[in-house]
């Protein structure tokens, strides 16, 4: 096994199709990690892949759409190429590496679509593959009606009266013209989707995409193996902080299955430490962990999760398109919205923000805090995140702090 993985993976470890230096055998990482970090070496030869790619639960076509995709949704542009080289290998096709490009200009930016298009550019020269040819005359896939009338009635409400323009391209283009380009199928397109969600930490928008993906053909296995791959490409947090969302979604299908015994029946989701995250620097400041995250099935939107503060930790300003409900279980807290004055919470304090409104919450400067916090979604989407909260805006909090620690 060891030796099928090392002549298929050669490739995909240098920058650039071409560049791989000569291997002693039994080696797959370029040599100059055996100098630096002999034990990242052995690793990537005995672990990633001698054990992780090798595994059952995905394709290695699927493994290479997971690896690509969370490459370019992660600005990792330098590693893109190889990974191209080993994806032609695996099956996927030069359209199908365009498409997957195209389609996550749409969910990471289009900076690093164009950087993703230059790396994959050296190895289609390299390989001598012709230009990619528009496929004219194809006709779009089609999409359940019923699904999309109401997904697209979430982003008239929830979107339409503040951002009109924003509404009106994700219905009239992301999912009225990119979803249904007939050069990737709606499976490999929900695919790349949650790679590149999950690689970038954006698990508040996985419940739509994880359920999604399932109704367009992912099986369980499938998705669970997602981030199981990608914990070596995007890093064990990211994968931790989509299991509990993993969870829910599964458990949410299972209950909603037509002719499920059980689907009328309540459910009791037992707490998991070793669920709990840490979470992103990019919505947070200071140390906050999360944990019980749930989410209801349909047609019920409403989810939330289990959030711990350390003293002075916060999140940044962020909306919620149908409202929050915070309910304070431990410590001393402060939340404001913008505008406002920062209000002090304790232990059975109920905090309730509007729509759309502006805010931020957290510990206080001497204290702890911990919330349930409560949301409902519109598309898949329960949070809009923004700027952070200055260390002056956070100064501006009530100055008995001392009081929080009694």
């Amino acid at each position: 096994m060891k030796k099928l993985a090392a002549s298929l993976v050669i490739s995909s470890l240098a920058t650039s199709v071409g560049e791989a230096q000569e291997r002693p055998a039994g080696r797959i990482a370029p040599p100059d990690v055996y100098v630096v970090a002999p034990g990242l070496g052995d690793y990537t030869d005995e672990l990633l892949f001698g054990d992780v790619w090798p595994r059952d639960e995905l394709k290695p076509r699927d493994r290479s759409i997971i690896t690509v995709s969370a490459l370019i949704a992660s600005g990792r542009i330098a590693q893109v190429g190889g990974h191209v080289g080993r994806a032609l290998d695996n099956g996927v096709t030069p359209s199908e590496i365009g498409e997957i490009i195209t389609h996550l200009a749409f969910y990471s930016g289009w900076p690093n679509a164009i950087s993703a298009v230059n790396a994959t550019k050296e190895v289609f020269d390299k390989r001598g593959i012709e230009p990619v040819a528009a496929e004219a005359g194809q006709q779009p896939l089609e999409l359940d009606p019923a699904s999309e009338a109401a997904r697209a009635a979430s982003v008239d409400t929830s979107t339409g009266p503040v951002v009109p323009g924003l509404a009106e391209y994700t219905n009239r283009v992301l999912f009225g013209d990119l979803w249904r380009r007939p050069q990737l199928s709606a499976r490999d397109r929900s695919l790349v989707t949650i790679a590149g969600l999950i690689a970038t930490g954006k698990a508040e928008q996985l419940p739509f995409h994880l359920s999604r993906g399932m109704d367009n053909g992912l099986t369980r296995t499938e998705v669970a193996e997602v981030p199981t791959h990608l914990a070596y490409y995007a890093g064990w947090p990211n994968a931790m902080s989509a299991v509990p969302v993993l969870r829910a979604v599964f458990e949410a299908r299972k209950a909603a299955a037509p002719g499920d015994a059980g689907a009328d029946a309540l459910s009791v989701q037992k707490r998991d430490p070793e669920a709990a995250a840490t979470e992103s620097p990019e919505n947070f400041t200071g140390s906050v962990r999360v944990e019980s995250r749930f989410q209801a099935g349909d047609p019920a939107r409403v989810g939330g999760a289990t959030v711990s503060f350390e003293p002075g930790a916060r999140t940044a300003w962020h909306t919620h398109p149908l409202g929050q409900t915070l309910i304070v279980t431990a410590g001393c807290g402060w939340v404001q919205s913008e505008g406002g004055p920062i209000a002090e919470v304790r232990p059975g304090d109920v905090v309730n923000i509007p729509p759309n409104v502006r805010h931020w919450h957290g510990a206080s400067k001497g204290a702890s805090m911990t919330h349930v916090a409560v949301a409902e979604s519109l598309n898949g989407s329960a949070v809009t995140w923004m700027e952070q909260v200055t260390d002056d805006q956070y100064a501006r909090g009530p100055e008995a702090a001392d009081q929080c620690r009694g």
